[in-house]
């Protein structure tokens, strides 16, 4: 059950990034595809001016443009929250739909369930949603053409006697439901293509973006995390603060524990991190047993509280060593900065907080050091012991 809701919960935070990088190229390839599309009803209506099926798919695609040159500018001004991919979804959707109708009110309803062109749109609207790395998307897109569409071939065949002589000889061919039940089939495979496509590049994107250890994000993809946070801060004028965590003579554990037994006290530690943040904070293993903490729109008199706590938890937590039936107990010293006021990017953030972390270090370890002068609680003294663990 855990995995089944992991899997078809919204995507990771380390895809959302990528999912609004996905918006935008839905956007651009939107515009470009209906531009090319134009052409055709365009072309037609020239030739024919009398020719109402032409009318319908030039009026429906003009709709399209105006609607795609109005979410490419939203998107491309930075604009992307996790509902955006269901709008714009049932938005490319509908227009395939709306085209298709349009054939019911002009009284050619043939045209409307055995369209060659108008339902291939359909697919396009549908594999779309691979590139936005959310496999509810997918799933939706699917849910509404084959809905759509089944209620179009319905309306059409319980509202006109679709194979009566009064069509004949059937330019636009004929009905039946073997048909239409394979069109509704090849809409839902389409859509569970597209969900498999996205299932696995969020498995490969996901081992690329985390520390294998831990399972917290790695440097890499932190850099570029931390960038685009900052990028929002600046443009809804937020605070941002960083914490930098580092585990106290974690190298002397290691030298008389070994390696292994540092594994499983990096990931307990990890663990504890995790459970102690929101799930919008930002955590990463930035290096060895130093971690790197980001808070969205948290002042830093905030985020040094937060910290607190944390240096608290983590010294009440003792961790087993299995191979050597011992339990381990542990400090943290950590030095926090902000944004803006400690710098305009990342790196600065980073030099700042390292020098409070290093303050920490100096003061004797198992504190937290922010910027000077915040109203903050008083600090509550963690006890460890010296050797850091107990047999």
């Amino acid at each position: 059950m855990n995995r089944l809701k992991q899997w078809w919960g919204g995507p990771d935070p380390a895809l959302i990034d990528a999912g609004a990088g996905g918006e935008l190229v839905v956007a651009n390839i939107r515009l470009l595809v209906l531009n090319l599309l134009l052409l055709i009803p365009l072309y037609s209506a020239i030739r024919a001016p009398s020719g109402q099926e032409y009318v319908v798919g030039l009026v429906a695609t003009l709709i399209a443009v105006l609607a795609a040159i109005g979410i490419r500018v939203v998107v491309r001004r930075g604009f992307y929250r996790p509902w955006l991919g269901f709008a714009t979804t049932a938005l490319d959707v509908s227009l395939v739909s709306v085209a298709l109708v349009g054939y019911l009110l002009l009284n050619r309803p043939h045209m409307a369930v055995n369209s060659l062109v108008i339902f291939e749109v359909y697919f396009l609207a549908i594999g779309a949603t691979s590139i936005r790395y959310d496999l509810r998307v997918c799933a939706f897109s699917g849910a509404l053409a084959a809905g759509q569409y089944g209620l179009i071939a319905f309306y059409a065949d319980s509202r006109w006697d679709l194979n009566g002589p009064a069509y004949a000889p059937f330019l636009d061919g004929q009905f039946d439901w073997p048909t239409q039940w394979g069109r509704i089939l090849m809409l839902v495979a389409a859509a569970v293509l597209s969900m498999a496509i996205v299932g696995r590049v969020r498995r490969l994107r996901r081992l690329s973006a985390r520390d294998r250890l831990t399972g917290l994000l790695n440097r890499g993809y932190f850099e570029h995390r931390l960038e685009a946070e900052i990028s929002r801060a600046v443009r809804y004028k937020h605070q941002i603060s960083l914490a930098m965590v580092d585990v106290d003579r974690f190298k002397r554990f290691n030298d008389s524990f070994g390696h292994a037994a540092g594994d499983i006290a990096l990931r307990e530690i990890a663990a504890t991190i995790l459970r102690s943040v929101r799930e919008s904070d930002i955590v990463t293993r930035y290096g060895g047993e130093e971690f790197v903490l980001v808070f969205p729109e948290t002042r830093p008199e905030d985020a040094v509280e937060k910290l607190e706590h944390l240096r608290l938890e983590i010294a009440q937590t003792l961790v087993r060593i299995p191979q050597h039936e011992a339990t381990a107990g542990f400090t943290v010293s950590a030095g926090v900065a902000s944004f803006p006021a400690d710098g305009d990017g990342g790196d600065d953030l980073l030099d700042q907080a390292d020098r409070r972390l290093f303050q920490a270090k100096e003061a004797g370890r198992n504190k937290v050091v922010g910027p000077p002068n915040l109203a903050v609680g008083t600090a509550r003294e963690a006890t460890v012991p010296e050797e850091h663990f107990a047999v």
